[in-house]
């Protein structure tokens, strides 16, 4: 199948394109600049895998969110919150419906370059934050974009049942570079180990017994998993 891929330079995305290039035809990697604090960090790696793998890459601007939308993740927000990857106070870096917004873009891009799939990295690590990760929401953008476009474009998402430490496992299989991905909200020189994303990563590398290749700021001791709610 013509695939396109969304890629926005972190180990989840960047896995998952090159997953769809064992088992599809690469249209194109796909990413959004939406004004994140780490945008400027991911973004880069997202093409230079894409050119490491000969695939095209595109970025289209959604300005708007940063302008619009609250949330600690973006330039416009406040502090990004430390801690463990699922606790409440990472709801803060929740940016309201920005899959749904990525991907109805997205499903318009794949059309249009005849392409007849779309791979999103989403995973079981992001359900308990990230409403629009979960796999409810993404069967019903699945159905949406079949029905809602006439190459009927398929969402793939090879990674909802796996958590981070199997999708790190994966990549490593894969030969992803994971040095060359960027995982932290903080968007500084390095990764600052403190924050969830950073947390996540540092737990994936663990938990898969893989080394990790990061170069972190600090790396204090793992905060314990909240007791998970939604």
């Amino acid at each position: 199948m013509k695939v396109v891929v969304l890629c926005s330079g972190g180990m989840d995305s960047v896995t998952a394109l090159y997953w769809a290039r064992t088992h599809h035809a690469v249209a194109a990697a796909l990413s959004f600049d939406y004004g994140s604090k780490h945008n400027p960090r991911e973004l880069p790696f997202a093409a230079e895998h894409a050119h490491r793998l000969g695939v095209r890459h595109e970025t289209i601007p959604l300005d708007f969110i940063g302008r619009f939308f609250t949330s600690d993740l973006l330039r416009s927000g406040g502090a990004v919150p430390e801690g463990h990857y699922a606790a409440d106070n990472m709801r803060r870096t929740v940016v309201p419906f920005r899959n749904g917004i990525m991907l109805a873009a997205a499903a318009g891009f794949a059309e249009s370059t005849g392409a007849a799939g779309l791979v999103i990295a989403a995973h079981t690590g992001d359900h308990t934050i990230y409403p629009d990760c979960r796999e409810e929401f993404m069967r019903a953008m699945g159905d949406a974009m079949r029905l809602g476009t006439y190459a009927g474009v398929e969402l793939l998402r090879p990674f909802i049942a796996m958590d981070k430490a199997r999708i790190a496992a994966e990549g490593a299989r894969l030969g992803v570079d994971f040095a060359r991905t960027w995982s932290c909200y903080q968007g500084g020189a390095v990764h600052c180990g403190r924050c969830g994303t950073c947390v996540e990563r540092r737990e994936a590398f663990q938990q898969a017994g893989l080394l990790d290749p990061t170069v972190y700021e600090s790396t204090p001791p793992l905060p314990p998993a909240p007791e998970i709610r939604r």
